[in-house]
């Protein structure tokens, strides 16, 4: 297995630079795994590949106003932060732009806190520490970072948030979820289809393609994930009653099997903390039965994933299929239902 195994060609004319409205009207390519037979619909005709017993487990992580701009002190030079993680009340790793930004370096953040580079970390990551909670300041001094491959300006913010996020967290959307809007989740909870909710904040390396040749040396970023009691005994009762657990994104996808993956077989039970599960070609799925997912980037390891799931041979063929019917790839793309 090689990371070029998971390459195709995109023209940059396929790459989605502003989001469908109404969110449900997207398209959906529903893949069957078991005939390999494709169909083509559009999201808020998803009632119509599920079924009354099936699950749906959605993160509800909130996309943070991640990206601040500050100046250097003294000096007034220009400096980009990009808050990655939180390692204490004050203190953010945080992926940094400008000259000079050495251990010790005043900043002050526009419409923010002061604040200061604490300790260098790998390539440009830096621990920075704000002489208050940056949480604070989010509204005044926070932009909303968009992936690198959009260009357009978002009108509202809020397109790039779930209907139903809620823990602010995430540097980047669980994009599988833009689709939902309100009165589709209505309409589904009224044909008996349940929902579940996890968490898993998202980091930016979501987009960092593998360098490495062979992926299986590739270390993963680690992210942050719950899943409650709640969520838990749903799960667990969808598979007695014999109904298909379905995970709303790859985000979801990794928060249950990191769940399912310290016990092997039986009950799922709660979990929370980092996970690194990277899920390559060769992985036995323990808990999720089928999926909800965007189209992802040549090389990437959700790409690598969604071929573990249904074969790489048949995502690459289904990608060629969306091309060729004209679909819109990645965040604000159009989805995939795999079954």
């Amino acid at each position: 297995m090689k990371t070029d195994d998971f390459d195709y060609h995109l023209p940059l004319s396929f790459i989605a630079q502003t989001p469908i409205e109404p969110r449900h009207d997207s398209r959906l390519l529903v893949l069957d795994r078991a005939t390999n037979t494709i169909q083509h619909k559009r999201f808020f005709e998803l009632g119509q590949v599920l079924k009354p017993s099936d699950l749906l487990v959605i993160n509800q992580t909130r996309v943070i106003p991640a990206r601040l701009y500050a100046q250097k002190v003294p000096g007034g030079g220009k400096v980009e932060l990009l808050l990655l993680h939180k390692q204490a009340e004050c203190d953010w790793v945080c992926l940094v732009g400008g000259k000079g930004l050495q251990p010790g370096r005043a900043l002050q953040v526009e419409n923010g806190p002061a604040a200061k580079i604490a300790e260098k970390l790998q390539g440009a990551q830096r621990l920075v520490h704000f002489v208050e909670p940056i949480e604070h300041f989010f509204s005044a001094a926070g932009h909303v970072p968009l992936p690198p491959y959009i260009h357009e300006k978002l009108a509202d913010p809020e397109r790039y948030q779930t209907v139903y996020s809620k823990l602010p967290g995430s540097a980047a959307a669980p994009t599988a979820g833009l689709h939902f809007t309100p009165q589709l989740i209505d309409a589904l909870k009224l044909n008996g289809i349940r929902f579940a909710e996890v968490t898993l904040h998202v980091g930016l390396d979501t987009f960092a393609p593998v360098k490495e040749d062979n992926p299986a040396e590739h270390v993963i970023h680690r992210e942050w994930c719950d899943l409650d009691q709640t969520t838990a005994d749903l799960v667990n009762q969808t598979r007695r009653g014999g109904g298909r657990v379905i995970a709303v994104g790859t985000t979801s996808v990794r928060t249950l099997e990191s769940a399912a993956s310290p016990q092997q077989e039986g009950e799922l039970r709660p979990f929370s903390g980092e996970t690194g599960l990277f899920i390559l070609p060769g992985y036995k799925f323990k808990v999720v039965d089928a999926m909800i997912t965007n189209f992802h980037l040549p090389k990437s390891t959700l790409l690598m994933l969604v071929s573990a799931f249904a074969g790489r041979e048949t995502i690459l063929g289904a990608y060629e299929t969306a091309k060729a019917e004209g679909y819109r790839f990645f965040s604000f793309g159009d989805a995939m239902f795999i079954m």
